[in-house]
Order: structure tokens, then C-alpha cells, then sequence
């Protein structure tokens, strides 16, 4: 797996499709403890149509090389590690897809008012996500408070090892109905053995404040560029009612509804993320 050193971190990031592709490039924000490999069904698919993505594994808990001591572990902060990622690479024309904390942070992105130049992001599709200020949405507003203590967040990572734990609604068994356990075993073991993982995820959860993210929903309709909000209407988290809410917050904006999809769709429904995605790159 590729390895990018940016003047803030230091990234592992997966990447499919064909360096010579001259469609335009599609970087993946995953969710909270969870990483890149989330995206490998979509990946594939882009692929086979010929178009080059892009998955790192954002400091979001499940990455693998602790941030440094003085990194900004705030979803903002982490937005503008993404626009870092993307001058490093010289990618534009981006079109940036965003799922459950990683559609957070794609709008912390885009916001107008975020001192950093986002021009190298052309479209935006977001998928079920945190939005206004369910930031996190009821469950899981019981669970990131218990995580905001490096002691409790160890001793719960060290609990997910127990697959009957971690498949349940406890773990992550609310956000897909297809949930391969080898990959939720993945996304736990960095923040149970690795104390700078653990200090980093803990960091960002203090830092996930809903007033913040409110705040910036009263900007989108002043986003530019073209949005698709892609929604699981099977989700018991992120609602339907709440990615219709989005939807209508941004100005140039489709929705398309995922009938019987959860949070994760491209767990759930890869082919449809994947329609979206060349959709509005076709644009």
C-alpha cells in the first residue's frame, strides 16, 4: 500500500483504477473507526469503468501510523489534511464521496468560510452522514462520550474483539446489513494496540462538537459546486428524513434514495454508490 508524507501527518492510502485514466479522480472520506478497504467494492467498480480513486486511511481511528503530537485532530483540522492529501498528489477536478463522519467532514470541506482553498473538489457526493447537528445521531451519542477517555476507549476496544459484540448494535452492526467480520476485526485493532491510534481517535471525538457542524449547514446553499446526497433508506441512524434535510440545504443538488441500504453503502450497495458517483461525474 502507498505511503504519503504531508506536512501534518503521515498517510496510507489505497488507490484503483488506471494511472492513465483521464476521468476525473474520486477521493473516498470514510467514517470514524473505520478505514480505506471500506471502499473496495466501489473502488473495483470505478475501476472497471476506467476511472482512478483514491481511499487513504484518514487519522480517524483505524489508521495505522499515530499523527504527531501537535496535529489538528478536529473534523475541520482533518478537512484540511484531506486538501493537503490532494495538492500532494496534484489531483483536480476531484470528485470527493463522503459516508457517515467522512460526509462531516466533506462539508466542513467545502464550507465557504474554511480558511483553505477547496477549488480542487468540482462535485461532492455524500452518503447517509452526519448532518446540522446530529452529530453523531442517536445511538451513538450514548457511545462517542464513553470513547472520550483513552482508558474506556481501551477497554471497549479491547471488548470488540468478541465478534457477537462487535456485529451487534453495540459495534457496528447497525450500519450494514452486509458486514464482513474480518473487516469490522480490522478497523478495532489499531485503537487497541497502538496507544498514538488510540490518543488520536480519542482527540477527535472530543473535537466533534454538533453546534460546529450546525454552524456550517447555514452556509451550503452557498456551496458551488454539484452535490449528490446518496441515502439507505434502511438506516436506522442516519434517517431518510435527515438526508432529505441535506438535500434541500445545498443548492445544486440530486438525491438518490437506496431502498433497503444502510449507513454503509458501499457494503450494501456498492453498484448503486457507484451510479451515483459516475453520474455526477458526468456532469
Amino acid at each position: 500500500m502507498p505511503t504519503i508524507e504531508l506536512p501534518h501527518a503521515t498517510l496510507n492510502y489505497h488507490v484503483a483504477g488506471p494511472a492513465d485514466s483521464t476521468a476525473p479522480p474520486v477521493v473516498f472520506i470514510h467514517p470514524i473507526l473505520s478505514d480505506g478497504a471500506l471502499w473496495a467494492p466501489v473502488a473495483d467498480r470505478l475501476a472497471a469503468r476506467g476511472i482512478r480513486s483514491y481511499a487513504p486511511d484518514w487519522p480517524l481511528g483505524s489508521h495505522r501510523i499515530p499523527l504527531p503530537d501537535d496535529a489538528d485532530q478536529s473534523p475541520r483540522g482533518v478537512a484540511r489534511l484531506v486538501l493537503d492529501f490532494l495538492a500532494a498528489l496534484d489531483l483536480t477536478d476531484v470528485t470527493l464521496v463522503g459516508n457517515d463522519t467522512g460526509g462531516a467532514i466533506c462539508q466542513f470541506l467545502v464550507d465557504p468560510a474554511l480558511d483553505a482553498d477547496s477549488s480542487r473538489v468540482t462535485r461532492l457526493v455524500l452518503a447517509n452522514c452526519d448532518a446540522f447537528d446530529q452529530f453523531p445521531p442517536a445511538p451513538f451519542t450514548v457511545l462517542f462520550p464513553l470513547l472520550r477517555n483513552e482508558r474506556r476507549a481501551r477497554f471497549l476496544a479491547g471488548q470488540m474483539r468478541i465478534r457477537p459484540l462487535r456485529q451487534s448494535w453495540l459495534g457496528f452492526g447497525l450500519l450494514a446489513k452486509n458486514l464482513p467480520a474480518d473487516l469490522t476485526r480490522t478497523w478495532i485493532e489499531p485503537a487497541r494496540t497502538n496507544a498514538g491510534v488510540r490518543r488520536d481517535a480519542v482527540r477527535l471525538l472530543k473535537n466533534i462538537r454538533p453546534h460546529e457542524l450546525l454552524d456550517v449547514s447555514t452556509r451550503l446553499a452557498d456551496v458551488k459546486i454539484p452535490v449528490t446526497v446518496v441515502w439507505g433508506m434502511a438506516d436506522r441512524a442516519f434517517r431518510p428524513a435527515l438526508g432529505r434535510r441535506l438535500h434541500a440545504a445545498f443548492t445544486d443538488a440530486e438525491f438518490v434514495p437506496v431502498e433497503g441500504a444502510r449507513t454503509l453503502l458501499a457494503l450494501d450497495a456498492p453498484d448503486e454508490l457507484t451510479d451515483a458517483i459516475v453520474a455526477i461525474a458526468q456532469r
